[in-house]
């Protein structure tokens, strides 16, 4: 019998695609973002590690510096995928794809860096945070610390009240939208400012299990029907430039089932709870939002609270 992780490998993407990775190659921002972050994290002779390759490049970026990067893919036809791209590169050979399963991998020597980019909007679906909580704790087990550097060194993610349009050419389909983030959408309107409602830094112990309750203030009127998701990748931090190197995922905009009617002044409570790694419909299935301050029905006490 499969156990749960092995189930949810069969639904939540762990076998991506090769045509999906060809399509990240093409993604500019996030090419960009990791070939600056690693040029910065990884030092001349450094041992690197990357766990989940796809098709090796980011460990071709590190290979331009590293001694020796170690590429663990546990799909079999990205394995053949990546070991023929870097054969056809500079520095490929300084690249070893090893087939094996980020759960259970350790390098047979102590590395500098830890290159993990299994990120999905939320920390949703791919395994990025059991896996390389699974590695700090089999990594100082073997080699003592101190831990590696990891990349992306952090992540930070936030929350936004939207109406968003589900008309589509007269159908109306309240669905899992992702958008990017650089396109205004017509259909989209934001109702309040956005919040963050977690921040994991990976070089300290990470918990899967995410929870957050807090207040909007409403901004504009409209409909509720929606909430925006928002997740922002620190690929590294330069601390000599007091700046980091960051990657904005795509917006992810879950419907909710109920519509709230609300006005400027109007104060939202939300909450939800989900685990780092799970559905998105575990996190659509938990999200609540009530009105606790109506401008309609108590204007005193919105005058009183946020005068």
């Amino acid at each position: 019998m499969l156990n749960e992780r092995e189930i949810e490998s069969c639904y939540l993407g762990q076998f991506i695609p090769v045509h999906y990775h060809h399509n990240m190659l093409m993604d500019q921002n996030r090419m960009h973002g990791f070939k600056s972050a690693i040029n910065y994290a990884v030092k001349p002779g450094a041992k690197v590690l990357e766990l989940g390759g796809g098709t090796g490049v980011l460990s071709w970026f590190a290979a331009a510096k590293a001694d020796k990067v170690y590429c663990v893919e546990f799909n079999p036809d990205m394995v053949k995928e990546a070991r023929k791209m870097l054969a056809m590169n500079p520095n490929g050979h300084k690249v070893e794809v090893v087939h094996a399963d980020a759960f259970e991998y350790l390098p047979p020597e102590p590395i500098d860096v830890v290159i993990c980019e299994m990120i999905h909007v939320g920390m949703l679906r791919e395994k990025q945070v059991e896996v390389m909580e699974s590695f700090k704790r089999r990594y100082l087990a073997r080699f003592g610390g101190p831990l590696p550097i990891f990349l992306p060194e952090a992540v930070i993610m936030a929350v936004q009240p939207l109406q968003q349009e589900y008309d589509f050419e007269g159908f109306y389909a309240p669905i899992v939208q992702f958008q990017e983030t650089t396109v205004i959408y017509p259909g989209t309107i934001e109702l309040a400012q956005p919040a963050v409602y977690s921040v994991l830094d990976f070089s300290q112990p990470t918990d899967t299990q995410i929870a957050w309750e807090g207040q909007f203030l409403i901004e504009k009127a409209g409909t509720l029907n929606a909430m925006r998701f928002v997740t922002k990748n620190i690929l590294a931090v330069v601390e000599e430039e007091s700046s980091t190197i960051d990657w904005l995922n795509h917006y992810m905009t879950l419907p909710l089932a109920q519509p709230i009617a609300v006005r400027p002044g109007d104060v939202l409570q939300v909450s939800f709870q989900y685990r780092a790694g799970g559905s998105i419909p575990s996190l659509q299935a938990a999200i609540r939002a009530d009105l606790v301050v109506d401008t309609v029905a108590q204007p005193a006490l919105r005058t009183a609270e946020f005068a």
